[in-house]
């Protein structure tokens, strides 16, 4: 058992009679300075991702580059078995900033209440500052994609109190991970 399995279920509760459906995810560090060595918000998530029970299934650093996220997401989109990919990074305001631009066009759907989700929880950290947030969310071919900020603290918020949870079969009433294998309907 993690400390993260002390922190309460937002907005629920977790059945913890239950095991856990392990989830695989891959996390993706967006950013023209960060390397393996520096890259803290990637390492925090990969962390968290395992602690919760899932499968890091890969885990990659690109540049602030259109071509590049969309690229290295299309991999790990075509590969069989990713469930969710996790990006850290390039959701600001200034001109090299460009994951939303890279991949809400890619979105089969958008997940509209993660934004306001990650706001509410974000504002609750670091106040009026979250506006500077672009986090955003969606299903691209099958595949869940959260778009979280760079800074350690918005990774922090993001994955202990929204993605964890939904990523969590055992979390009551709903979670995404039942939805997953209607996710390709039509």
């Amino acid at each position: 058992m993690s400390d993260l399995d002390t922190l309460p279920a937002p907005g629920g509760k977790l059945l913890t009679d239950q095991p856990v459906t392990p989830v695989r995810i891959a996390v993706l560090t967006v950013s023209d300075t960060r390397d393996d060595e520096t890259d803290t918000s990637g390492a925090i998530l990969a962390e968290r991702v395992k602690a919760a029970g899932h499968e890091l299934v890969a885990k990659a650093i690109v540049p602030d580059d259109v071509a590049a996220i969309r690229a290295q997401v299309g991999v790990w989109i075509d590969l069989e078995g990713v469930d969710a990919i996790v990006t850290t990074g390039g959701t600001g305001l200034i001109g090299r900033d460009v994951t939303p631009e890279a991949l809400e066009p890619l979105f089969d759907k958008r997940i509209e209440g993660f934004s306001v989700v990650f706001h509410t929880v974000s504002y609750q950290t670091i106040g009026l500052s979250t506006l500077q947030s672009r986090a955003t969310a969606g299903i691209i071919g099958g595949v869940f994609v959260f778009c979280l900020p760079g800074s350690n603290g918005a990774v922090r918020d993001g994955w202990d109190k929204v993605i964890r949870w939904q990523l969590d079969s055992r979390h009551r009433p709903c979670n995404l991970v039942e939805i997953m294998p209607r996710l390709m309907e039509t």
